[in-house]
């Protein structure tokens, strides 16, 4: 096996939240990093490199749509699979897509769920970037 899971950097105010998603995660072979807010995920997130972003919607700061479009306007972090953890209502769903986010999960969400949609966008991640390394360009 080629060890973890994938990095995720879990980004919600929550503190009781963030553990939640963190140990559910961390369970299933996923390495973890929290944020607190959006600004704080844009302070780190060229450091930690995560293959997925789990982000709350109401934040202090830096709501997580806002932090969603200055992850998708970076080129260095335009293709990272972002997901919405939150109420998911009809507006933060229409919102988070302007956003460019790539999936939605519901509070209160199923750990089991939580599981499968950061593993699904992990694996799409994945492919893409195995796609891009056949285009000619070698290691380093």
């Amino acid at each position: 096996m080629p060890g973890a899971s994938g990095r995720v950097l879990v980004v919600d105010d929550n503190k009781v939240i963030r553990q939640l998603i963190k140990v559910n995660l961390e369970l299933e072979g996923f390495e973890v990093v929290t944020a607190n807010d959006g600004a704080e995920c844009l302070d780190i997130v060229h450091r930690v490199r995560p293959d997925v972003i789990t982000l709350d919607v109401v934040m202090p700061r830096l709501d997580g749509f806002g932090t969603a479009a200055q992850l998708r306007a970076d080129p260095r972090t335009r293709h990272l699979p972002l997901a919405i953890v939150s109420a998911c209502t009809q507006h933060e769903v229409e919102s988070g897509i302007e956003a460019g986010v790539d999936a939605f999960l519901a509070k209160p969400f199923e750990p089991a769920e939580l599981v499968r949609v950061v593993r699904r966008l992990v694996e799409r991640k994945d492919r893409r970037e195995r796609k891009g390394t056949t285009a000619g360009r070698g290691r380093g």
